[in-house]
């Protein structure tokens, strides 16, 4: 404990007595100042006792007084030191009075103790107070230290939750919570994740205090992590602010769990490199090979049926982003997953069919679609560093091969059409006519269909109208005469006009099928 006036007034050689302010004397004091000046607040910074021997001052005027207590109690001055014998035989009573009513402790010095013992003795006491603080942090450092060694992350944080007499939560790097001490702090820690976001995003390391929920305890957050962006976050929540052994005991926390941090960064790029063989293995038609070489690190994920995610964007953050997700999603409902860098635009995952992870996936794509549908211009921009993610059907290590072409497939797919996600599923069950929106296909169905577009526009006949009469009634004659209002000799001219014109049988079906969906291309495009 710091030093306070009842302290000072329990010190034996001081021999001080309390004239006024009895009610007072548990305030710490910060320091000791001694001045004659009339004012000497310019000079405080708040938590002083000041000693006086009041040769500058009328200390029987009873306004003087008032004025002069009144501004030493603005500024924050915690008692008042008066050596009697000195200037006065006592001190004045329009002093004491004032004091008195303004609740200012004032101490009477006798002649004998001089101003520098009662410095000696506040400034012994506070590196007392200093010593045993930092003798308590190291021990709370030992502390933590072993219960981080032999329990991890969970039993650091009890250990530092019952240091600082309150509470600790762990979060990842999504601001999900990962872990609490004691349990019941899983709630509040919660209510928090959006500080913890938007700590996340400043330069790191970051630090804030945040009132509790409903003003229930105060709470520091910090960034986990050294790198340019953090790995995890602390949450500590106590009653009041923390004093400097629970300030040694949290900042032992956070270099205890940036290390461990660290070294799971380490742990995680070796995983990533024997997932990269892993996938290498599948992909190559080797499943066998592929759960030798993983054992148990990816747990069930290559006995199940599971879905490959291959994402690509120009901007690293986004693929970072994108993994973040997944992992976590995974990480809390216990699922095994594997992430692959391929390159610094392009990341595989293998996860769990119907799994957290692939939910995750979607809701992530549907959260950046809503942000770009309501941005500025409610388009998007097409700039290179859009996210675009490909999934795959279900599939089996057996068929990895096939489950991998299937998620490039729907990520060109979603290239094409400015989504963020789309599923392989979801190409088979719908229609192929968005897949001609392609400008190489719009060219093709242009130049394919131009001569005969130059022909009607000379007014010589109707051969493009004719020609899709034609192809959509299957080259039935009367039918398709019937849809245009001619006779079917009329139609049979023109039919030999457009293979003239092209230089191309209608008898060949990959004529018909490129000429169709030329017709189809042309009409998308209007």
């Amino acid at each position: 404990m710091p030093p306070t006036l009842a302290s000072l007034v329990h010190h034996s050689a001081l021999k001080l007595t309390v004239r006024a302010g009895e009610d007072h004397l548990d305030v710490p004091v910060r320091w000791v100042h001694a001045s004659e000046l009339a004012d000497p607040v310019p000079y405080m910074e708040g938590g002083e006792l000041l000693l006086i021997t009041a040769l500058k001052l009328d200390a029987e005027d009873a306004k003087a007084m008032r004025r002069y207590v009144k501004r030493l109690v603005g500024a924050g001055v915690v008692g008042l030191g008066f050596a009697v014998g000195v200037n006065y035989d006592e001190i004045p009573e329009a002093l004491v009075a004032t004091a008195q009513e303004e609740g200012l402790p004032l101490l009477e010095v006798p002649r004998r103790t001089p101003f520098i013992a009662i410095s000696k003795a506040v400034s012994a006491a506070i590196a007392a107070d200093q010593y045993r603080s930092v003798t308590a942090g190291f021990a709370a450092q030992r502390e933590l230290t072993r219960q981080a060694l032999t329990d991890g992350p969970e039993g650091l944080l009890t250990a530092l939750a019952a240091q600082v007499d309150g509470w600790a939560a762990l979060y990842d790097a999504s601001g999900a919570v990962v872990a609490t001490a004691p349990e019941w702090a899983g709630r509040r820690a919660a209510r928090l994740t959006a500080d913890v976001e938007r700590l996340r995003d400043r330069p790191a390391p970051a630090s804030s205090v945040v009132g509790g929920p409903d003003n229930e305890d105060r709470v520091e957050l910090h960034t986990l992590g050294t790198g340019r962006r953090p790995r995890a976050a602390l949450a500590v929540g106590t009653a009041a602010a923390l004093g400097t052994a629970e300030r040694y005991a949290v900042h032992s926390a956070i270099a205890l769990l940036t290390l461990t941090t660290e070294r799971s960064r380490s742990l995680q790029a070796a995983q990533e490199r024997i997932g990269a063989a892993v996938l290498r293995m599948l992909l190559a038609g080797q499943p066998d090979h592929a759960r030798a070489v993983a054992g148990d690190l990816f747990g069930g994920l290559l006995d199940a049926p599971f879905r490959i995610a291959v994402g690509e964007s120009a901007d690293g953050a986004a693929l970072d982003a994108l993994a973040e997700v997944m992992e976590s999603a995974a990480a809390r409902s216990g699922e095994a997953v594997l992430v692959v860098p391929e390159g610094p635009e392009r990341l595989v995952v293998l996860a769990v069919d119907d799994g957290a992870a692939v939910e995750a996936c979607g809701e992530h794509a549907a959260t950046l679609e809503a942000e770009r549908a309501t941005s500025a211009t409610g388009e998007r921009t097409g700039d290179e560093d859009d996210l675009v993610v490909g999934l795959s059907a279900p599939a089996g290590p057996i068929a990895a091969a096939a489950a991998y072409k299937q998620a490039e497939q729907a990520l060109s797919v979603a290239r094409r059409r400015g989504r963020v996600l789309v599923e392989h599923e979801q190409l088979a069950a719908g229609s192929v006519l968005p897949l001609l929106a392609d400008d190489a296909v719009r060219a093709f169905a242009d130049g394919l269909l131009r001569p005969l577009s130059e022909h009607d526009a000379t007014g010589r006949g109707d051969l493009v109208a004719s020609l899709r009469a034609w192809l959509s009634r299957h080259g039935q004659w009367d039918a398709a005469a019937a849809d245009l209002g001619v006779h079917r000799h009329t139609l049979r001219y023109r039919m030999r006009r457009v293979e003239e014109i092209l230089g191309r049988s209608l008898d060949d079906p990959d004529v018909r099928m490129e000429l169709w969906l030329a017709l189809k291309a042309t009409a998308a495009a209007e």
